[in-house]
């Protein structure tokens, strides 16, 4: 029997850890319970999970898509004898996906699906200092939770939908998924403007101007005045302290690049040149004193302007906006196994975000020795195989989450 260090160590990709992981640990039931919008429909009552797409990505790099499922039993037999190393979730299409090749294109159309938004560390590449690409640390994930405690809350009171579902990707990101009956049902022009509403900040990772949150010389929108609210403090601890954006001269030439005012990016450059490594909260400070003591109102009102769009540059979630405008898109299953990490894709409490910690996601390594050492020191309790390891605070947030989203039955109120 190998020991929990050797299963700590497995290759998540490896053929016989998935299998146990899909067999024992994966949570169809609660999966199907979401998508499906309620536990007990059958086949033909539902037109929801069993005209599903999933998407399959196999150990060989095959890509499988159309597949779908009259129940979350059919769906689990198939998926342990694929040992897919992920698979995604699409849309319900107005006929079930494994007829697409005998069914008429016309008749085969993405009707409805969650609304969702995908948000990657690396889009904050050019601001974060403590890494790079693909890695992510404590530190930088302060990024992720500036950007769920913003968007969480702007959803919530300016689109009015609650049944939110964030969950970490498992190495660099975090995804959300909204499963309000209204969201579902949106169209992919309302999801275009939906996502239109929201994005602040452009694409493109170069240095430069990349915040569009006002038209001329007008304060910001209502919403965004929440959202600098809500950011002035982070901003503080993390863009000028923790990550120290303008310590450096790169780093305070990009911040120049961002005021308007040329003589005052003249005396500041001037200034900076001389002690080039001072902390970023001395700059900050040295800028405002700066800009209180210009003399033209006007000046110093765009400069107030410049400085809450600096502040929205560095703080506001940073938003993969084509995966949020159309309803074919495919987004990462809850809970498959990261090849990468090896570590699971957990929901996520937007109230704790801030204590969330990636490095402390349990790897399937993790989980298989966990159900290892629970069949050695079995006393008789009977439990779920994932009830027995440290997945199950995780399933059991995804399993009170299906549970809000599903739908009452139509009563038949024929004599």
């Amino acid at each position: 029997m190998a020991s929990s260090a050797e299963l700590d160590r497995v290759d998540p990709t490896a053929e016989d850890v998935l299998l146990n992981y899909y067999r024992r640990l994966y949570p169809f039931k609660q999966l199907f319970k979401w998508l499906n919008r309620g536990p007990e429909r059958t086949e033909k009552e539902s037109r929801l999970f069993p005209y599903r797409e999933f998407a399959f990505t196999l150990r060989n790099e095959a890509y499988l898509r159309y597949n779908s499922y009259p129940s979350d039993i059919e769906m689990k037999k198939h998926v342990c004898l694929l040992t897919p190393s992920r698979f995604e979730i699409g849309p319900v299409y107005s006929a079930q996906p494994k007829d697409k090749k005998t069914v008429r294109p016309t008749h085969f159309k993405a009707e409805k699906r969650e609304v969702v938004f995908d948000i990657d560390m690396t889009d904050y590449d050019p601001i974060r200092t403590c890494c790079s690409d693909a890695d992510i640390c404590k530190r930088c994930w302060a990024f992720i939770s500036i950007a769920v405690d913003v968007l969480d809350k702007a959803i919530r009171d300016q689109f009015g939908y609650n049944q939110l579902l964030w969950v970490y990707s498992g190495r660099r990101g975090i995804h959300l998924w909204i499963s309000d009956k209204e969201a579902f049902e949106l169209t992919d022009n309302q999801r275009k403007a939906m996502v239109e509403y929201l994005t602040v900040i452009k694409n493109g990772k170069e240095p430069g101007k990349r915040v569009n949150s006002r038209v001329g010389s007008r304060d910001l929108p209502p919403t965004l005045k929440d959202a600098i609210e809500a950011v002035r403090e982070p901003f503080d601890d993390l863009i000028l302290q923790d990550q120290d954006c303008f310590g450096s001269q790169e780093g305070f030439e990009t911040l120049l690049s961002l005021i308007p005012d040329k003589k005052l990016v003249s005396r500041l450059r001037e200034k900076w040149s001389q002690t080039p490594d001072s902390p970023s909260y001395t700059k900050w400070d040295e800028m405002k004193a700066e800009i209180k003591a210009l003399k033209d109102k006007t000046a110093r009102q765009t400069m107030r302007h410049a400085m809450e769009d600096i502040v929205l540059q560095y703080t506001y979630p940073r938003l993969d906006a084509e995966v949020s405008k159309h309803r074919n898109h495919l987004l990462k299953a809850p809970f498959c196994i990261h090849p990468k990490t090896g570590r699971i894709c957990v929901p996520v409490d937007p109230r704790r975000i801030r204590e969330f910690d990636p490095a402390k996601v349990p790897t399937v390594g993790q989980l298989l020795a966990e159900l290892n050492a629970s069949n050695s020191n079995n006393n008789g309790e009977h439990l779920e195989d994932w009830q027995k390891t440290s997945l199950k605070p995780y399933i059991e947030m995804f399993e009170q989450y299906a549970n809000s989203v599903q739908e009452k039955p139509k009563m038949d109120l024929s004599w």
